[in-house]
């Protein structure tokens, strides 16, 4: 196995295109987990460790540019203003050395679709920047997701960063797993009210062969929530809001839940998230009146 390690991102990208074949590795934790197994041997390795670039995140136009080399920790300790949803993902994610090393990059270049990054990105509506020798592509979020860990992005090119909106209303993340940590999502949800636009976005994981949304519950609620004030919405209308965020999932049964389970968990994590939502929208309408 070759092993390729690039100092400078035209070198990385320089690389890519010479071994379009050669997976990129940045944290190791998916990656490795595979080589160890025997799950995966591929004939080129290209760590992207110490391209500077890949570890740097700031405003960039209307959007915070994150790159793809950011770890999770650093997204909890410093984003959390910036990016509520993906913050609370990032937190449940595995034990604090996976935290250290994994990068949102790198669930996107794996697309498994339990990543917990997934759902935050879909519900924020966020853009995958994609970089080869040929140029710089942006793709959004909600078409990045082709199939089963397969996305948008063509052999010759590397994942350089995400652009994520500035928030504008209250997010919210659930994962629901098989114990309270160092544990794969039996399935996740997350939610975001955007009232400039009084639109809703929603994001769901390990619910289907690809990460993907609840489109008629966000038609839904956008239609029904009272964006002017925050009222709470009517029982029947929450209720009515998680069967649609639950028919929208095309869940398997496996070893960590039933496809059942799974729909059960969504509705109610998409009740919770919604409760979550209306009081913090409820708190900021105060602050500002």
């Amino acid at each position: 196995m070759e092993f390729m390690s690039p100092s400078t991102w035209q070198e990385a990208l320089a690389a890519k295109a010479e071994h379009p074949d050669a997976v990129p590795i940045m944290g190791g934790t998916d990656v490795m987990v595979e080589l160890n197994f025997d799950k995966r041997r591929p004939p080129a390795l290209l760590d992207l460790s110490r391209v500077p670039e890949l570890g740097e995140w700031g405003p960039d136009g209307a959007h915070l540019r994150l790159g793809a080399g950011v770890p999770y920790t650093t997204i909890v300790e410093r984003l959390d203003s910036h990016a509520p949803a993906l913050a609370q993902a990032s937190r449940t994610v595995a034990s604090p050395q996976i935290r250290n090393r994994g990068t949102v990059g790198g669930n996107l270049g794996g697309a498994s679709p339990a990543g917990d990054a997934h759902p935050p990105l879909l519900a924020t509506d966020a853009i995958v920047e994609l970089a080869s020798v040929r140029g710089v592509r942006h793709v959004p979020a909600r078409e990045f997701y082709l199939g089963l860990r397969r996305t948008a992005r063509q052999d010759d090119e590397l994942i350089a960063a995400v652009l994520l909106p500035e928030p504008t209303g209250p997010q919210h993340f659930s994962k629901i797993g098989t114990r309270n940590a160092m544990v794969i999502a039996v399935t996740s949800f997350s939610l975001a009210l955007d009232p400039t636009n009084r639109r809703v976005g929603t994001g769901i994981g390990s619910a289907a062969p690809t990460p993907i949304r609840a489109v008629e519950a966000e038609e839904f609620l956008s239609a029904e929530f009272d964006w002017d004030n925050g009222t709470v919405p009517s029982e029947a209308a929450v209720r009515h809001f998680g069967q649609l965020v639950a028919s929208a999932a095309r869940p398997i049964d496996d070893v960590r839940g039933s496809a059942d389970y799974r729909k059960h968990a969504l509705s109610v994590m998409a009740r919770r998230t919604l409760a979550w939502s209306v009081t913090d929208y409820r708190k900021e309408s105060k602050r500002c009146a």
